[in-house]
């Protein structure tokens, strides 16, 4: 039987839930137990599918093709398993279902309540769908205190009090902050937060606290005296210098050794080996490569998270230090702004949506492809790489893309039907935005011996999808005449997936994002590879 640990957050938001619930999943499998992360978030969208990156920051898509919050790449990054629909659920699913219901009849003409039926359906979400797992993490978003959150606390309080405490356990994470004024670390505001837990019935059995600086063990003391907990599940939570050091730090507090002696398992301790070789790696590389990312979302990280990720695991994998130069594709829409990317090791264009900044990722491709610099194109980024290629090399000033509105010369169209394993998806023009994209883990064909197919070692793969528009399959004649080689193409022979130029030292688009299949300890191999050549590129500058 699977036990359960309910993880929430107070006092402020972005404490780094998700990371903890990762760390936590990643000691309990050291451990030698098999674990599943799940992400219960109290906003009103049905998904993050159409929420702009500048709130929400990166969508996340798994394999099945949910479009999920980014803490689900930290499950996957920190433990290495694909998440599924069935891990990610918000308010606006859960209603979506209990309103459905209704108007089929299933409740049978009772009066449709939060409690039972909203709360019924999120303790049916979480127990939905498991199988031998041996913990299933749970985190709550948002802070105790939010109304939209109450939903979802009452029903893991009443899941709680089902399942007992040999089934289920509740992290409460909280900040301990310093006060510089004062000159001293205050515990009132944990105090409040699990305050606040407590009124709406939650006792929490492990404390996470979260502190710039080492929290005294009076201090600690203090907490677990008011907020009715053992001394030894106050767990400070200090900053560390890399993510890839917080399952260690964990330990090293004894947090996944309050989570077994609460559940009463006699457990064996981790071997944390692998760990601590990566966290040496970021520590103590052996160079340093300058990547240029010239994206649209820039001045919100989050909205690149996986990526960033994935350049760092190829960096770890080089043995180098990868220093990233977020870059407002705007500025490259101006005259004479190229010298912002003179001297950098790599280009990399992620995707995105909308025509502003287009032009500035277009002038970056050429910049890449002229100079002889490692270019990396990822979704959007392809797609400009190939307008780019068809302006420039075939000579089709007009290329463009319909995304951008009419165009005589249609390079990168709409997508309106595409093959799912045996079924034909279809879309509208006008259709609704929510879900309506290629979404998920789709397989590609590579032609042997290019250079994707060495990079791979193999010439099928599955790689997930996000993306309403597709490169248009009839320039594909011109633009090989050119040197630009489609490499990779869906099965039936009819979607470009990657693009590649062999006469270039690292020249290559895909279609798909490569970086939500990134781990840390199995880095994606075009990452790997893109990284390798930015080094190379750095013995020649």
């Amino acid at each position: 039987m699977s036990r359960f640990i309910f993880i929430t957050g107070g006092v402020v938001s972005s404490l780094g839930k998700g990371l903890s619930s990762a760390a936590l999943g990643a000691l309990l499998q050291a451990r030698g137990f098999k674990v599943r992360l799940r992400k219960l978030d109290p906003y009103l969208n049905v998904d993050p599918g159409t929420m702009s990156p500048y709130q929400h920051g990166e969508v996340y898509v798994t394999d099945d093709g949910a479009e999920t919050d980014l803490d689900l790449g930290h499950y996957e990054r920190f433990t290495g398993i694909s998440c599924r629909a069935t891990d990610s659920v918000t308010t606006g699913k859960i209603y979506s279902n209990v309103i459905a219901k209704e108007r089929r009849g299933d409740y049978l003409g009772a009066t449709i309540q939060v409690i039972p039926h909203v709360t019924d359906a999120i303790k049916e979400w979480i127990k939905a769908d498991l199988g031998d797992e041996d913990f299933v993490l749970c985190e709550i978003g948002g802070t105790v205190g939010d109304i939209e959150s109450l939903p979802f606390l009452e029903a893991i309080r009443q899941l709680g009090n089902e399942l007992g405490k040999e089934r289920a356990m509740f992290v409460h994470l909280t900040l301990v902050p310093y006060i510089p004024a004062a000159g001293e670390l205050k515990t009132k505001p944990t105090q409040h937060s699990v305050k606040e837990l407590q009124a709406v019935g939650i006792q929490p059995d492990l404390l996470l606290c979260r502190s710039d600086r080492e929290i005294p063990a009076d201090s600690r003391r203090k907490i677990a005296q008011f907020c009715n907990v053992r001394p030894s599940a106050v767990i400070q939570a200090l900053d560390v210098d890399t993510i890839y050091a917080v399952p260690l730090a964990y330990h090293a507090e004894g947090y996944d050794h309050e989570v077994c002696r609460h559940f009463g398992i006699d457990a064996r301790e981790p071997d944390l080996s692998r760990w601590q070789e990566v966290v040496d790696r970021i520590r103590s590389p052996e160079g340093e490569v300058n990547i240029a990312v010239v994206g649209k979302y820039t001045s919100l990280l989050d909205a690149y998270k996986s990526l960033a990720e994935a350049l760092r695991h190829g960096g770890i994998a080089n043995n180098v230090r990868v220093k990233l130069n977020w870059i407002d594709s705007e500025i490259f829409e101006r005259q004479d702004t190229v010298q912002h990317l003179e001297g950098v090791h790599g280009i990399l264009v992620p995707g995105g949506f909308g025509e502003r900044g287009s032009e500035g990722k277009i002038n970056s491709a050429r910049f890449a492809r002229e100079r002889k610099i490692p270019y990396f194109g990822i979704c959007f980024g392809m797609q400009m790489a190939v307008i780019e290629a068809t302006r420039n090399l075939v000579g089709i000033e007009s290329a463009s893309s319909t995304e951008f509105g009419p165009s005589p010369e249609p390079v990168v169209g709409l997508m309106t039907e595409w093959v799912r394993g045996n079924v034909l998806e279809t879309r509208a023009a006008g259709g609704d935005l929510g879900g309506t994209m290629r979404l998920g883990a789709y397989e590609a064909v590579l032609k042997p011996g290019s250079a994707v197919a060495q990079i791979y070692g193999k010439t099928a793969i599955s790689e997930r999808h996000r993306h309403r528009y597709e490169v248009n399959f009839n320039y594909k004649e011109r633009l090989e005449q050119q040197g630009l080689v489609f490499s990779g193409m869906s099965p039936d022979g009819i979607l470009p997936e990657i693009v590649e130029i062999p006469d270039h030292p690292w020249f290559i688009g895909v279609q798909f994002h490569p970086e939500l299949k990134s781990r840390l300890f199995e880095p994606h191999p075009l990452f790997v590879s893109f990284i390798g050549a930015a080094v190379t590129q750095s013995r020649l500058v």
